[in-house]
């Protein structure tokens, strides 16, 4: 059987294959009284237990179920009482979230299995309901390894709000087939097949059709647009710059914070950039360089503070279990693409969203970098949100100065919407500070 043909139409609420408990909650709900009359909460499955809650505003919280049935929220990640206590009522499709009865949205959900290369990937397309035209976003994942069809909060916030969404399993996650990889032109290719699955199933529902790439798809997605049209792309908390650089930047943000002067940090960036070599060769050389420099600085009182993007993997590693780390991080990963050459050729209209304090992917030069290209005429907006982390977060220290998450950057899920759904950027998105052409 063509795997194009293996189809499920979903005629209610999107939710999980599995029929567990834990899943029947799963979906977008709509408040109906009260001061929270109107507003979208989606609950979805979460990686640190059963179920996350997320607001369009950008609030969330983490639910625990109790044994009476009902669900308690912790604020944000930061596992402390938000108040708010839920109950579900799955057969009605409704929910109390605090005070507020909700109900479930109703949208058009299609299963799917399409051909990308050599494998079959596991994909979904979500639509508001009705028959007009909606503009659709193909979601490009970043690293993670895990199911984009499980944890995408996306695909059905978004179409909560009147923009489609497709969401699929990259290669080797999920339920898809084939091996996960980093190799950004393979990851391209797929996103390409995607956005073609994404016509074929909207058909004449289909109106503007972009990309939504998050992290590594930020690297990933403007390489799709070159290879298939698009009418738009969106970068969430992505570069304009290669995964070494990331991972200096990474650690020269870290070791200010800390209170380490330049010198300190050039002898940080040695470090990293001789396990660089070894890492770049498929851990198969430059182990005695990376050993002397790591031997030269390891007693000095900086050294505990490097960290990096990956340097931090590595950096307590020996020769054997460095060569034994090859087996692990075998991804194809292209340490040293440089971003800007499909920027720089790319005329789709682009929105990038980037975190101020982004620790993971340090924004600063990949501002500075899409300024210029903005200068030179390219349809590029940039939105830049203060005190935000990786993921679009907001966050508070802890006693121990380590960053804990407490919800997503307001404004964020706005501006998603109205780029899809417009094609441009206006008004206010909470603190965020817009550049545009």
């Amino acid at each position: 059987m063509n795997c194009k043909t293996f189809v499920a139409l979903v005629a209610l609420s999107l939710s999980l294959s599995s029929t567990s408990r834990a899943d029947c909650p799963v979906g977008a709900y709509r408040t109906s009284g009260g001061k929270a009359r109107g507003e979208i909460v989606d609950v979805g499955p979460s990686r640190e237990t059963s179920l996350r809650w997320r607001r369009f505003d950008g609030a969330t919280g983490l639910l625990t179920e109790g044994a009476d049935g009902v669900w308690t929220s912790t604020h944000g990640w930061t596992g402390t009482p938000d108040g708010i206590d839920v109950r579900f009522d799955c057969e009605r499709g409704t929910m109390s979230f605090g005070k507020a009865p909700a109900k479930r949205i109703a949208l058009d959900v299609t299963d799917t299995r399409f051909a990308a290369g050599d494998v079959t990937l596991a994909g979904r397309l979500v639509m508001p309901k009705g028959r007009g035209k909606v503009p659709i976003v193909v979601l490009v994942h970043g690293s993670e390894d895990s199911s984009a069809l499980k944890f995408y909060a996306e695909q059905r916030l978004l179409p909560a709000r009147g923009v489609g969404v497709f969401v699929y399993d990259k290669r080797g996650t999920g339920d898809s087939g084939g091996k996960y990889t980093q190799d950004f032109d393979r990851l391209a290719d797929d996103v390409v097949a995607a956005l073609g699955e994404a016509r074929r199933l909207a058909g004449k529902r289909a109106g503007r059709i972009g990309q939504l790439g998050t992290s590594q798809g930020g690297w990933v997605a403007p390489l799709a647009a070159q290879r298939a049209p698009v009418d738009f792309v969106i970068v969430g908390y992505g570069l304009a710059v290669s995964i070494v650089d990331e991972d200096l930047q990474a650690i020269e943000l870290e070791m200010r914070l800390k209170g380490h002067d330049a010198a300190t940090i050039a002898k940080a960036h040695e470090v990293a950039k001789a396990g660089h070599v070894v890492i770049e060769s498929g851990f198969t050389k430059g182990f005695a360089d990376f050993d002397a420099v790591r031997a030269r600085y390891r007693d000095e009182p900086w050294y505990r503070d490097l960290h990096g993007n990956f340097t931090h993997f590595f950096v307590g590693m020996d020769e054997a279990q460095l060569r034994e780390a090859a087996k692990k991080f075998d991804w194809g990963t292209p340490w040293r693409y440089d971003p800007m050459t499909a920027l720089r050729a790319l005329d789709v209209p682009q929105l990038w969203v980037l975190g101020e304090d982004d620790l993971d992917a340090p924004s600063a030069e990949t501002a500075r970098l899409l300024g210029e290209l903005i200068a030179a005429g390219k349809p590029i907006s940039v939105a830049m949100f203060p005190g935000t982390e990786h993921g679009m977060t907001e966050y508070e220290l802890a006693a121990d100065g380590s960053r804990v998450s407490t919800r997503y950057s307001p404004g964020y899920f706005d501006i998603l919407r109205d780029y899809a759904l417009k094609g441009r950027v206006g008004g206010r998105y909470g603190r965020a500070r817009l550049t545009r052409p």
